[in-house]
């Protein structure tokens, strides 16, 4: 517990002291305030745009619950077809055999890369951008999942077949709880790409979410609201790690602890 809660200290007074700095840039000159806001004003443009459309024709809890909405669609489905398939392809070589050729061929796109094809097949609603998400979480989630399971300490798959254990059972018992720490760390490889990939795609073809919003007020000149959205999304992403680590602390033995 102390070590948790000097933790917690040294988080807390870090993240004041680099605003307190922030704040003390922006005021002295050094930097144009109209290219680095304070941190006051991003406070008020942040209660602004909490019941205000302008400039980007929606309120910021409009593009939160957007956002939100495809981020999680695709990460979830990514992580509920990713694992199980890189869990198969890693014990059961005929999986391995049929699968590899073409996720080796689609791993090297980046998830961006999938947009302009996206946007053609769906249009610029929800289906691009949860497709494009899908993506960029499928794939970590394979690789991490597949490598967990290659990681398999054989001694312990020859102990359990001594002792009668079946092919299903050793993995059911034996490889996938050795595996959670890294497929896991896949989730979070995952999540955090996720987030990358739908910012990325609403800043090509969108209506509304967080990525639409800072690109409108870019090209408006509000560099308040961009800098408004960027911090919206750091906040919820940091907080979905947090629930994904607490999932694991949870679940998993011997994995993160901080």
């Amino acid at each position: 517990m102390k070590e948790k809660t000097k933790y917690i200290i040294i988080s807390i007074v870090s993240l004041i002291s680099f605003i307190l700095l922030w704040d003390l840039v922006s005021k002295s000159g050094i930097i144009s305030a109209k290219k680095l806001p304070a941190p006051s004003k991003l406070f008020e443009t942040f209660i602004y745009k909490l019941g205000n459309k302008n400039p980007d024709g929606n309120t910021l809890p409009i593009h939160i619950w957007t956002s939100l909405k495809e981020a999680l669609i695709g990460f979830f489905f990514g992580i509920v077809i990713g694992v199980p398939l890189g869990i198969s392809m890693a014990w059961f070589k005929k999986f391995d055999k049929f699968f590899s050729p073409l996720f080796d061929l689609i791993k090297p796109i980046p998830p961006v890369g999938w947009v302009p094809i996206m946007i053609t097949f769906f249009g610029i609603g929800i289906m691009s951008k949860v497709s494009v998400i899908f993506i960029a979480s499928f794939i970590p989630a394979v690789i991490n999942s597949y490598s967990g399971i290659k990681q398999t300490r054989e001694v312990h798959k020859w102990v359990s077949q001594t002792f009668g254990a079946s092919n299903r059972q050793v993995l059911f018992t034996i490889a996938i709880p050795s595996a959670g720490p890294m497929i896991f760390t896949g989730a979070r490889v995952a999540l955090n790409g996720s987030w990358v990939s739908l910012v990325a795609a609403e800043l090509i073809a969108s209506t509304k979410g967080l990525g639409y919003m800072i690109q409108t007020a870019r090209l408006v000149g509000r560099i308040d609201v961009v800098f408004v959205g960027v911090l919206v999304i750091g906040v919820f992403g940091a907080a979905m790690m947090e629930g994904l680590s607490f999932l694991e602390r949870k679940l998993v033995k011997g994995g993160r602890r901080s």
